[in-house]
């Protein structure tokens, strides 16, 4: 009000200069003007916008690295970054951080599912697609996410079916009724390379199929009396006494081989120490009287009927496993089918009583992801009690960057697992997928995380067929292939893999940052990407879904079982477990 007045006391004063300038007579003074004998009104101030409230941002730290567990903390730093620092070092970080278990989800969504319900259906992401409906029993239906940051999907509509008879999905495929089916029949090669209107795509072979062992002295199904298994000679007269030739000659297509070890030879140091035992049945039977049960003896044999690249026909292949066993060592195996996901669920705590088959993909081409995801000292509670010259080989293999400097541990540890036997791997399978000839974008990926957004065949509308449904989408605590594959479609990783292969690419981070001794990883996210129900990423929501999983205090550690088995077989221990 006061500069007002006076702007309008100079304005009068200079139009009176300019008077007495111009006129002839006699120059006046101005008059004085008088203030007004009622205060101005106020001047309203221009609109500012109020200072932006501070980024608050999430932390959540262990007290120390006693716990057992590599994170010792994730931080935001500020809106567009995060923090991970670990307890040890980590050269393979970026390809596990990259997987999809380790997916970003809303902060509020998350919470308010509490960790499980709608969660395990309708998951919030970054991707290409959401999830429009689940008919269980029937389809999973994705809608393209209008929201997405990247380029747009090739079809609206993205459609999962799924079949367990190679022969069923040869035929829908065959009839123009999906675009796509997973793992083409071994007898159905030839017939699709030989079908113009159709494309094989071979999968490169980095898997493994393997028959686990309890080896808990006292298990369900035994009456209280001693597991045989738990005799590592048992487990070793076993071991020889399985022809896996005969098995992988018979039941698996081309492209397939049998195992020599755990580890495909493809990945490094995957086959250093020394090669599995040969098949000898005299020796065999002589072990086995050796350790006490010269007229062998009966268990249990599980498995699920859903065939896997690494495990095409796991019926068959049971049924030979059987006759094998009852010939060579006069051990009787009672064949007992799971549902799926109880089938994964029992295997994971280490509840099966007897043998079970069971077989790995690799989610990313590392020792970590096969040794040490399945027998270091994070892996689950499935062989039964874990060996220590195992897990401290592959724990310190694991913290070192070179992989000559790494030989040395893997070769101890698969020395000692051949020793331990904790399984038989028997093969790493050949499989292929096979599309209509006109789709464009059609890829096979060695990881088995196949991109449909990329994928085309001219319509609004694409169909794939699977061997299975999903058991839930809430991917975090699900280690099922076609869970994971539906996932992938719509949840995004602050990283992810190439098209096609295995090379790790910025995806959700623009790109990151580490030390010297790779143990504290800095991540720069991207901006302005929305998740699929509108809200807008940020740091936050990265320290959440994650630390859900690390955090067994943490009332959204729940998930669908609450195993949460690939953090602890990557990781490690969680925080806060409770004592067992």
């Amino acid at each position: 009000m006061k500069r007002n007045l006076s702007v309008l006391f100079s304005l009068v004063v200079l139009a009176s200069m300019m008077l007495a300038a111009c006129g002839g007579g006699v120059a006046t003074e101005a008059p004085a003007v008088e203030p007004a004998a009622t205060e101005a009104p106020a001047v309203e101030p221009a609109a500012t916008e109020a200072p932006m409230a501070a980024y608050e941002g999430l932390m959540v730290e262990a007290p120390d690295c006693e716990y057992g567990g590599e994170f010792k903390s994730i931080e935001a730093v500020d809106e567009l970054t995060v923090k991970i620092t670990l307890c040890v070092p980590d050269p393979a970080f970026p390809s596990k951080i990259a997987f999809s278990s380790f997916a970003i989800q809303p902060t509020e969504y998350l919470e308010s599912t509490g960790g499980n319900g709608d969660l395990l259906e309708k998951p919030v992401g970054t991707g290409p697609y959401m999830v429009s409906e689940w008919v269980r029993g029937d389809q999973l239906v994705f809608k393209a996410n209008p929201n997405y940051w990247g380029e747009k999907a090739g079809s609206e509509t993205l459609v999962f079916k799924w079949s367990a008879e190679s022969a069923q999905r040869l035929l829908e495929l065959q009839s123009g009724t999906v675009d796509g089916i997973d793992n083409v029949g071994p007898d159905d090669f030839a017939t699709v390379e030989g079908d113009t209107n159709l494309s094989l795509l071979n999968r490169p072979a980095l898997n493994i199929m393997y028959i686990g062992f309890n080896n808990n002295p006292q298990v369900e199904g035994f009456d209280n009396t001693t597991n045989p298994l738990a005799n590592e000679k048992v487990r070793q007269a076993i071991a020889m006494g399985v022809d896996r030739n005969r098995i992988v000659d018979n039941f698996y297509p081309a492209g397939s081989e049998v195992a020599s070890h755990f580890t495909p030879c493809s990945i490094p140091n995957g086959c250093v120490g020394d090669d599995w035992y040969a098949f000898d049945a005299t020796a065999a039977k002589a072990l086995l009287a050796e350790a006490g049960y010269p007229d062998g003896f009966e268990t249990v044999l599980n498995y699920r009927d859903v065939v896997r690249g690494y495990l095409p026909d796991p019926n068959i292949v049971a049924q030979d496993l059987q006759a094998q066993l009852k010939e060579n060592l006069n051990i009787t195996l009672k064949i007992e089918v799971m549902e799926s996901g109880a089938f994964l669920t029992a295997a994971d705590a280490g509840q099966l009583p007897g043998l079970y088959m069971l077989g790995w993909g690799a989610d990313y081409p590392d020792q970590t992801n096969f040794l040490g995801y399945h027998f270091g000292s994070g892996a689950s509670k499935q062989f039964g009690d874990k060996f220590d010259d195992i897990t401290s080989a592959i724990d310190s293999g694991a913290q070192l960057a070179s992989d000559s400097d790494r030989e040395p541990f893997y070769t101890d540890a698969n020395n000692a697992i051949r020793t331990h036997v904790p399984m038989i791997p028997v093969a790493h399978g050949g499989s292929a997928l096979a599309f209509q000839a006109a789709v464009t974008g059609a890829h096979a990926s060695p990881l088995g995380n196949e991109s449909f957004s990329v994928m085309s065949n001219g319509t609004d509308s694409f169909v794939w067929m699977q061997n299975a449904e999903p058991i839930s989408l809430y991917c975090a605590d699900e280690t099922d292939g076609e869970s994971l594959r539906a996932c992938e479609q719509v949840t995004q990783s602050l990283l992810g893999y190439e098209i096609g292969g295995t090379a790790v690419e910025p995806v959700l981070a623009e790109s990151y940052e580490v030390n010297g001794d790779l143990t504290e990883w800095t991540f720069k996210l991207r901006p302005g990407v929305l998740f699929s129900d509108g809200s807008s990423f940020d740091a936050n929501d990265v320290v959440t879904s994650l630390s859900i999983q690390w955090d067994a205090a943490n009332p959204l550690h729940t998930g669908n079982t609450g195993a949460f088995s690939y953090w602890s077989g990557l990781f490690g221990a969680f925080l806060n477990a409770p004592a067992e």
